[in-house]
């Protein structure tokens, strides 16, 4: 898969350096993948949640962090839309972002 932008990570957790490991692996994980759909996304994170519009969140570092992303297993590419604390995550829309 695509994942765009790894900016976007790399930007957060240089500013949350604990979150820096959970990244790297989620992302290098994304990338070697070929999901064709959510289910086998789910394969590979359990607790991956679908909350429609195409967009899927990530609990990250054992639920520290929230990572939402909109996916394509078309054209196999990850948006990533929005990430954070847990805290900040229940103060917006994922839905909207």
């Amino acid at each position: 898969m695509n994942v765009v932008s790894r900016k976007t990570l790399v930007a957060f957790y240089n500013k949350h350096a604990n979150a820096q490991e959970a990244l790297e692996t989620w992302y290098k994980v994304c990338r070697k993948a070929n999901w064709n759909n959510f289910n086998e996304v789910k394969q590979m994170f359990p607790s991956a949640d679908w909350i429609g519009d195409n967009r899927i969140i990530f609990n990250i570092k054992g639920n520290h962090y929230r990572l939402v992303v909109r996916i394509s297993f078309k054209y196999k590419a990850i948006l990533i839309k929005w990430i954070g604390t847990h805290e900040a995550y229940n103060s917006i829309n994922a839905l909207k972002i």
